[in-house]
């Protein structure tokens, strides 16, 4: 197929994309949201309630990560790292791990990441929200609102290769033969 002709041909799923992804976004304003309880998890700095996350905003990015073992659930959070100031002027952003606190602060400070992070290993958060079946945790993204003195999960969906939560597939996707067998590594060259 002639170069012109595919970019033609791309450019209209592209839009079709846009437009089902407005679909979404109308179906998303109508769900009703769900009210959870104020768990608690550890962190460096002692206890933490989910409450407490907010900090000042109303709304809340806890993303659902399967902590320092795993090279995916890193290349995720290094693109986080990023756009965090942007996220941070509209919610607050937090990670939660099966890590043990100190693991995360040692893991964070060798990736420079800036978020907070906490661990859901103890508890049932991670399991409640979808994202830890029996011994197997997965990864994803929960949003919750703080209204009224009570917490809900407005949205959450599952992260995975070729996801919209990192770029870099969507990069890779533009080469000859796309990703390939690529996979994330934790240091390259």
């Amino acid at each position: 197929m002639r170069y012109q002709e595919a970019s033609e041909k791309l450019s209209g799923y592209r839009r079709q994309i846009n437009e089902l992804r407005e679909k979404m976004r109308s179906v998303q304003q109508d769900v009703e949201p769900e009210p959870v309880k104020d768990y608690e998890f550890a962190a460096a700095g002692g206890k933490r309630r989910l409450s407490e996350l907010f900090g000042d905003k109303t709304h809340l990015f806890v993303i659902h990560n399967m902590g320092a073992g795993c090279r995916y659930c890193t290349l995720w959070a290094d693109g986080f790292n990023g756009v965090l100031p942007h996220l941070q002027s509209r919610a607050a952003f937090v990670i939660a791990s099966p890590d043990d606190p100190a693991n995360q602060q040692k893991f964070k400070a060798s990736r420079n990441w800036r978020f907070e992070m906490v661990s859901s290993a103890e508890g049932s958060f991670a399991a409640d929200m979808g994202y830890r079946e029996g011994g197997n945790w997965h990864p994803g993204v929960s949003v919750f609102e703080k209204r009224d003195g009570k917490i809900y999960r407005v949205s959450d969906t599952g992260f995975g290769p070729g996801d919209e939560f990192c770029s870099v597939w969507h990069f890779l996707g533009l080469l000859p033969g796309g990703a390939g067998d690529w996979e994330p590594k934790y240091k390259y060259g």
